[in-house]
């Protein structure tokens, strides 16, 4: 088993089993498991991020109303199936940086509010930047939960089939 398939069923072990799980009690009785796209090796980069020359604290809202402060830090550029496409990186209170993103599959094939991706540093400036890892928030599971929806900047005009599909509850 794979690196990812090893990840996607401690996933799926988590969400069925763990009281700290997004799911209800009900919904953890009847999961079979997350839905994902297949690995997909072109959707996986090493990205230098491009720091903005301002970085400014900035107010992402919510799916409750709410706003949330992040920094925001830089860009990623890359091509997906030949066409750029570029999403803005920004961090968190921990420091960690977070993208969130909408793309064309956004309300088809994936949660229509959009998806997460934390891309993993690897030397400071370098980043691993896998959609393979792109997941749902957990306000795509209940509505509990308060979730940061992707600005503008990161509505991304292509497809980016990796990654978690919709809940289908």
């Amino acid at each position: 088993m794979n690196e990812l398939k090893i990840f996607r069923s401690h996933k799926d072990q988590f969400f069925k089993d763990d009281p700290h799980s997004p799911l209800s009690e009900e919904q953890r009785n009847a999961f079979q498991g997350l839905d994902y796209y297949p690995e997909e090796s072109n959707l996986k980069f090493i990205i230098r991020i491009e720091p903005f020359l301002q970085q400014d604290q900035v107010q992402i809202q919510t799916s409750r109303g709410e706003a949330d402060t992040y920094l925001r830090y830089g860009r990623l550029n890359f091509e997906v199936e030949g066409q750029p496409a570029q999403l803005t990186v920004y961090l968190g209170r921990d420091g960690s940086a977070f993208v969130p993103f909408r793309d064309q599959t956004s309300g088809s094939e994936t949660y229509g509010a959009g998806r997460y991706l934390e891309p993993e540093s690897l030397d400071g400036s370098k980043y691993l930047v896998d959609f393979n890892l792109a997941y749902n928030p957990w306000c795509a599971y209940s509505a509990l939960y308060s979730c940061p929806l992707p600005p503008e900047e990161n509505h991304l005009s292509v497809p980016i089939r990796a990654g978690e599909k919709s809940f289908p509850d």
